[in-house]
């Protein structure tokens, strides 16, 4: 019922029944999406937009309103949205009804989509989290079928890529290697296929990143940059942005380098480490990247539901700080986006207080997993003494 209720206001608000305040976040449907479906069913990818970022995939979620050709385009877009959020509830209800499960999990999708408004509805995040929640739930029991959906994820938007680092099998990265070998074999006659692999490399610092507060605070004294529509998404564009650009992307490689740490030192792997290990990942490349858009609450909170399925997952606090940095998200963007952009008081109390939640939930997130999977040195023996027989026994 409270699936039903949320969902029946966010379709009011994206088929315009009911106006939600703010810039209109359907446009990028109406507008960009379906200028790119008309240039993709001419058999090429849209390579003289620079919002064009995507893995060759992300052409499927695109044109898929062709399945509900009764439809306008926008329409058909979000009632497709709507049933791929449907059908995470449903994957998410299931699971928590197993022995060990709970429902929290489906409470935390019900509860945490319509914090973000109708955002949700207008980008096919969504539907790319969609498949990381069936990938990661099905984990445990289909190896093979974890590493399927995680490279099909991969290769609508790159992120579920960090859905294997927690698996401890073989199986998922042969099965990942094979979907992605074969999928990039349809699109490699598409011009433009791997053109998304440097499609990032000038974008700047996003208003709404942990980065983009340097700047923001700046202009208060005397900062002489500007913000700028660049590369799809509002940045800031001036002295000293290609800095802390830099800085966000080495940060980005201190958390690949900290998991690589924790998968050397992991010892302990619970039915439910396999999701606090992606929602983990997620997080830590979420507050280091240069972009924070609104869309990519969705990832996370379908991650974190994943974990709440499982009741020994130590992701409680990590997903509230979670649910309280998504209704500030919706707060700044769209409701006071022109508070942001302007960088007035308003603006930069709503990012701080989002991204501070948000780096918060890393922390405790990380800490949480390091303890939970990482057994800690046993304590060494008093001089003189030989160490007794359970000294010299490691945690298993």
């Amino acid at each position: 019922m409270v699936w039903c209720l949320t969902r029946i206001v966010l379709l009011l608000f994206v088929f315009k029944v009911v106006v939600f305040p703010g810039p209109d976040v359907t446009s990028d449907v109406s507008g960009i999406y379906q200028g790119w479906y008309h240039t993709l069913r001419d058999g090429t990818f849209p390579l003289s937009d620079v919002a064009w970022q995507y893995p060759p995939a992300a052409a499927l979620p695109i044109l898929s309103p062709a399945l509900l050709p009764f439809l306008d385009y926008a329409s058909a877009f979000f009632v497709l949205a709507c049933l791929a959020d449907l059908c995470v509830l449903a994957l998410l209800a299931v699971a928590g009804r197993r022995p060990g499960r709970s429902p929290r999990g489906a409470w935390v999708w019900a509860v945490g989509v319509p914090l973000l408004g109708p955002t949700v509805y207008a980008r096919y995040d969504v539907m790319v989290t969609a498949v990381a929640v069936a990938a990661l739930l099905a984990g445990l029991g289909r190896p093979r079928l974890l590493g399927a959906l995680a490279a099909f994820g991969a290769l609508l938007k790159v992120w579920p890529a960090l859905l294997l680092v927690g698996t401890t099998k073989r199986k998922p990265w042969d099965a990942a290697a094979v979907t992605a070998t074969s999928l990039l074999l349809l699109f490699v006659a598409m011009p433009g296929s791997f053109a998304f692999l440097t499609s990032q490399r000038d974008r700047g610092t996003e208003v709404e990143s942990v980065g983009s507060l340097v700047f923001h605070v700046a202009r208060h004294y005397g900062w002489e940059g500007e913000v700028k529509l660049n590369y799809g998404s509002v940045e800031f564009v001036g002295p000293y942005v290609g800095v802390v650009s830099t800085a966000a992307l080495m940060l980005t490689v201190l958390a690949f380098g900290w998991l690589l740490l924790w998968r050397l030192r992991a010892r302990r792997f619970a039915p439910h480490t396999l999701a606090d290990v992606a929602f983990v990942a997620v997080l830590l490349f979420t507050v280091t990247s240069r972009v924070i858009s609104p869309q990519y609450l969705v990832w996370l909170i379908g991650l974190a539901a994943v974990c709440l399925v499982f009741r020994d997952s130590r992701m409680s606090l990590p997903t509230v700080l979670l649910l309280a940095a998504a209704f500030l998200t919706v707060l700044e963007f769209p409701l006071w986006f022109g508070h942001v952009v302007a960088s007035d008081a308003l603006g930069i109390t709503l990012l701080f207080a989002r991204n501070g939640l948000l780096v918060a939930a890393t922390a405790i997130a990380a800490l949480r997993l390091w303890r939970d999977t990482v057994p800690s040195a046993p304590p060494a023996p008093e001089p003189g003494r030989a160490p007794r027989a359970e000294e010299l026994i490691q945690p298993s």
